[in-house]
């Protein structure tokens, strides 16, 4: 099929010259790489690639089209959408559109028929990158000048973009997909639990419904003695997109939650909101870990689970009172922090997505361990 021309800058000064897929105009964000074999749908939808222009290494994306079951959120969050091969007619029966009707549907700018191999080996040598995808302009010392002008993701609070706008109960069923697991047996004893909303993944809401759990999610910006007023028995800080010290008053809250002594499990963003709040701090990675096949060492049983993953920032171990907090999980790629709980109180956190969407299940029971410590008197 005949397609317009694109082009991509880098603030390197590296091109890449191809096709446009989805939506006329403009895309300028972080350029960072998934390595993820297959969920590309629930990579355009997940919140916490707001800001970002997202390359995928699987070398043909499209094939299964768009189905109304598998989204992550309402709409596509990212800024942009890089492949190298893209697939004009999908197969699967549940498609119901192409990716391409779906990126023009939701105005999402991307290019397709570039070397993303080369791409990504740039990415992982010189870090990730600030970058614009056009398919209006094709001179490069503008693209060039424009693509250097973009702030960093360093410093860029994205919660509050992409976070809902008021408090709402989660209907099973209403929202979104069939969860990828089923319902678990034994739970009909029901809990109350509070999400804080910093970009969550529908298939997290999901996973505690599916273990017994009545949810209530909140805005990111809403002050901890209106989540507490709520009187839940367990806190969820979810995931999310931007730099964790940038989003001052989750900080602020989750050391409330700290002090109520409720359960309280932390996801991604809100794991590194937790270790902010207990005086910790964090760094941005060189390229993040983005994908669906990242190890992870279990140092409470010594198992290994296999990992979906998106997140640019990183704990950092050396700045945590390890009297007060014990390391969980390591990254076995690159020695990171993947996990941590508090040795006093009942509170957990990783890095990783346990939800999975796309990805491997190993990590679902946390929300088991979750459902467990709210059981405790």
């Amino acid at each position: 099929m005949n397609r317009p021309a694109a082009r991509l800058a880098l603030e390197n000064g590296t091109f890449f010259t191809g096709l446009s897929i989805g939506a006329e105009g403009e895309a300028a964000g972080e350029v960072v790489f998934n390595t993820g074999m297959t969920g590309y749908q629930e990579v355009l939808t997940d919140p916490s690639y707001a800001g970002q222009i997202v390359t995928m290494t699987y070398p043909l994306i499209g094939n299964t089209g768009i189905n109304d079951e598998d989204v992550e959120s309402q709409r596509p969050w990212l800024a942009g959408f890089v492949m190298h091969e893209y697939s004009s007619f999908p197969s699967n029966w549940r498609s119901r559109r192409t990716l391409d009707d779906y990126l023009k549907e939701h105005d999402i700018v991307a290019i397709s028929g570039i070397d993303t191999r080369k791409l990504t080996r740039i990415i992982r040598t010189t870090g990730a990158m600030r970058g614009i995808v056009s398919t209006v302009e094709f001179d490069d010392a503008r693209l060039l000048d424009r693509a250097r002008a973009i702030p960093g993701m360093a410093g860029s609070d994205f919660a509050k973009v992409v976070t809902c706008r008021e408090p709402f109960h989660w209907k099973a069923g209403v929202e979104g997909s069939v969860p990828p697991l089923p319902a678990m047996k034994g739970a009909a004893a029901r809990h109350r639990v509070a999400v804080v909303d910093y970009g969550v993944k529908w298939n997290i809401l999901r996973r505690l419904a599916a273990y017994g759990n009545e949810l209530t999610v909140f805005p990111a910006f809403t002050p901890a003695e209106e989540v507490l007023a709520s009187r839940p028995e367990g806190i969820i800080l979810s995931n999310g997109p931007g730099d964790p010290a940038a989003v001052s008053y989750g900080i602020e809250a989750v050391r409330r939650f700290l002090d109520s002594g409720l359960p309280l499990f932390g996801i991604c963003l809100g794991h590194q909101l937790m270790a902010l709040a207990l005086g910790g701090g964090t760094y941005k990675l060189k390229f993040g870990h983005r994908g669906i096949n990242h190890p992870v060492k279990n140092l409470l049983t010594g198992a290994v689970e296999v990992t979906t993953q998106n997140h640019g920032f990183a704990v950092e171990w050396s700045s945590m009172d390890e009297r007060s907090i014990e390391l969980t999980h390591v990254n076995l790629n690159d020695g990171t922090v993947e996990g941590f709980r508090h040795r006093e109180l009942p509170a957990f956190s990783v890095q990783y997505h346990p939800e999975a969407s796309a990805g491997p299940h190993d990590s679902d029971y946390l929300f088991a361990q979750f459902s467990a410590i709210m059981e405790k008197p």
